[in-house]
C-alpha cells in the first residue's frame, strides 16, 4: 500500500455538502476511497455525489442530520449495506447562528440563551459528539478507524462576534483528545483539523460587502494573517488525506492539524 492510499477505505464524510466538507469529500475519493456524502439537503448532497462520481471516484449519498440520532444511525446502516463499514469519518457540520453574532445592536449580555444552545448544540453535538457515539462502536469492533473533526482557530483563540462557535469549537478540540486517548489502545485515532479563514456562506456576510468589498473585519484577518489572504478549502485535503492514511498517519492521534496560513502565530 503507498503512503497515502485510502483504496479499500470508506469515507463518511458529514457536510458534505459545503465548501470544506465537499473538498475534503472529492479529495478522500481522488486518493482511492469510497465516499459516503451525508447532508440535509438531497439537492445538494446528490450534487456533490455527481461531482465525485463524474471525477472517476466511488460515492453515494446518505441524508442524515448530524444534531439527530436516529437519522445517523440509518445512514450508518445504510453506508454499510451499500458501500461497506466506516473505517474514516470525517465531522464538517457546523456553523455561527447570525443570533449569536455579537453586535453593537446584539451584545453578548443580550444573546437568547436559546440561541446559544442550539448554536452550541450543532458545532459540538452535531460536528462531533453525536457521530463520534453512532460510527465509533463499529470501528472499536473492528480496531480499525480515523475520526477528523474539524475544528476552527477560534477555538484557541476567542475570536470577536463568535463567542458560541469559539466555545463549541473548543469543546470540540478537547473532546476529540478526550476520545484520542480513549480509544487510542483500540485502533482507533481521532484528530482534528484546524482550518484558518475560509470563505463559505456561512461567514460571507462578515467578510465581504455586498458589492464584493472586502469588510474591515477581512482586513484585520489578512494582516493577522502571515501569508496575507484566505485559505482555498482544496489547501484542507492533503491534511486530512494525511489523517485518513492509515500508514502516513499511524502513530498520529490526540493532534491538532492546523492549516490556517500561521494565523495561529502571530503576535505582534
Amino acid at each position: 500500500m503507498k503512503l497515502f492510499d485510502l483504496s479499500g477505505e470508506v469515507a463518511t464524510v458529514i457536510g458534505a455538502s459545503g465548501v470544506i466538507g465537499g473538498a475534503i469529500a472529492e479529495g478522500l475519493a481522488e486518493a482511492g476511497a469510497k465516499v459516503a456524502v451525508i447532508a440535509r439537503s438531497p439537492q445538494n448532497g446528490e450534487a456533490r455525489t455527481k461531482s465525485i462520481r463524474d471525477k472517476g471516484g466511488a460515492a453515494a449519498y446518505f441524508k442524515a442530520d448530524a444534531t439527530e440520532t436516529a437519522q445517523l444511525r440509518e445512514a450508518c446502516a445504510a453506508i454499510e449495506k451499500q458501500l461497506g463499514p466506516t473505517s474514516v469519518l470525517v465531522n464538517c457540520a457546523g456553523g455561527n447562528d447570525s443570533k449569536t453574532t455579537i453586535t453593537p445592536e446584539n451584545p453578548f449580555e443580550k444573546i437568547p440563551l436559546e440561541a446559544w444552545k442550539a448554536n452550541y448544540h450543532l458545532n459540538l453535538v452535531g460536528g462531533a459528539l453525536l457521530p463520534c457515539q453512532i460510527f465509533g462502536p463499529g470501528m472499536l469492533a473492528r480496531k480499525k478507524g480515523s475520526i477528523i473533526n474539524i475544528a476552527s482557530v477560534s477555538a484557541h483563540l476567542p475570536l470577536s462576534r463568535v463567542a458560541s462557535y469559539s466555545a463549541a469549537k473548543a469543546s470540540v478540540v478537547n473532546l476529540s483528545m478526550f476520545l484520542a486517548r480513549e480509544w487510542g489502545s483500540r485502533g482507533i485515532r481521532v484528530n482534528t483539523i484546524t482550518p484558518g479563514f475560509f470563505p463559505a456562506d456561512q461567514n460571507k456576510a462578515l467578510l465581504f460587502q455586498e458589492d464584493g468589498a472586502p469588510t474591515e473585519r477581512t482586513r484585520s484577518i489578512w494582516l493577522h494573517t502571515p501569508m496575507g489572504r484566505f485559505g482555498d478549502a482544496s489547501e484542507l485535503v492533503g491534511a486530512a488525506i494525511f489523517l485518513a492514511s492509515p500508514r502516513a498517519s499511524s502513530f498520529v492521534t490526540g493532534a491538532d492539524l492546523r492549516v490556517d496560513g500561521g494565523f495561529l502565530c502571530q503576535t505582534i
